[in-house]
């Protein structure tokens, strides 16, 4: 029997919805910086429990993005399971995210839930019906709105540092990028790209996206070809775990920055691509566009000190890249340890006023 890993939450919650009979699960993993803040993901699993093991991940993940964005905040997840060929109609979902309320309530404040993969703006309007603790709500009800064009711009300004980290210059035009995953967050950063002559190449599961490629002059490829296309710097902007063994191995790139969550199948993986010479720039910070949005509509922000904020992502990467570099450490390695100093500073005067 293999080893049970380290419990590091401080809660789980997993119940089947009375109303929806879809399996949910919210993780709580750390609220020391203050009320954690992670979206809900209502996608396809082969088995709740993998559900339930991709919340730990994510909200784990969150932990770190949060604490690297400098936001007050916590990292948590929800995760909709829903069951491979088993279709869920519009009574259904919504029923799945009044489920989703209820769970959420019951954290006491601790976590607040928002959109993410498969979920909306507007089913966050929903769930409010059973809890005040979710954010991201429609501009037009008093909340933030679609997070995707700031994660982009996230993103976007992390593409300079990795450049000049990779090719010892930050020019934009000229070169190519493979981006796997044309929605709302991979669409918006591939028209930034253009604009600025990159070469693109594109690729996404819903082949009506190839429009937008067709749009964009881009070279339209098969998805299963994006970890194999000759490239200067590989954008992964769809699920995680894409970075296996195998495909660092084979991986026709220099650079690796992206939005999606996840993308190193094992966290050796980081080692494994700077001993080729790759770039990577970590997911959790160079993804934190859209919680630094969230947070700062929260707390009264106009858009340009949120935008400020936004592009100031690309100096936490160039530090997170020179920190590495100086230490020997991999860039995973001092993006964490970013994270963790933080964390471990509020920890630190917790225990003191206790």
């Amino acid at each position: 029997m293999s080893a049970i890993p380290d419990f590091t939450h401080e809660r789980v919650l997993t119940a089947q919805g009375p109303r929806s009979g879809l399996v949910i699960t919210v993780a709580l993993h750390s609220s020391v910086l203050g009320p954690a803040l992670g979206g809900c993901r209502m996608w396809t699993y082969p088995t709740w429990a993998d559900g339930q093991a991709d919340a730990l991940r994510l909200s784990a993940a969150m932990t770190l993005k949060n604490a690297a964005a400098g936001l007050d905040a916590g990292g948590g997840k929800s995760v909709i399971a829903l069951p491979i060929g088993e279709p869920v109609d519009h009574d259904r979902r919504r029923a799945a995210l009044l489920d989703l309320g209820d769970l959420v309530e019951l954290m006491d404040g601790r976590y607040r839930t928002a959109e993410d993969v498969g979920t909306t703006e507007h089913d966050m309007v929903v769930v409010r019906e059973r809890t005040a603790h979710v954010v991201g709500l429609p501009a037009e009800k008093g909340g933030a709105g679609e997070p995707a064009g700031a994660t982009a711009l996230g993103v976007y300004s992390s593409i300079a540092p990795t450049l000049e980290a990779a090719f010892g210059s930050e020019a934009i035009a000229g070169r190519s990028f493979v981006i796997s995953g044309l929605g709302q967050v991979g669409g918006r950063l591939a028209r930034m790209l253009a604009a600025e002559g990159a070469q693109l190449i594109v690729t996404d599961i819903d082949p009506r996206k190839r429009e937008l490629a067709d749009e964009l002059g881009a070279t339209w490829i098969a998805p299963e070809r994006a970890l194999t296309t000759q490239a200067d710097v590989l954008v992964p902007a769809g699920l995680g775990g894409i970075l296996t063994d195998e495909a660092i191995d084979a991986l026709p790139v220099r650079a690796v920055v992206g939005p999606a969550n996840n993308p190193l199948a094992e966290r050796s993986g980081a080692a494994r691509l700077q001993e080729r010479g790759i770039v990577y720039a970590p997911d959790f910070v160079v993804n934190a566009g859209g919680v630094i949005h969230l947070e700062g509509i929260a707390h009264g922000l106009e858009w340009p000190a949120i935008a400020e904020r936004l592009t100031g992502i690309g100096e936490t990467v160039r530090s997170v890249l020179e920190s590495a570099r100086e230490r020997g450490t991999t860039t995973l390695e001092a993006a964490e340890a970013l994270a963790y100093a933080r964390i471990d500073a509020a920890r630190g005067r917790q225990t003191v006023s206790a």
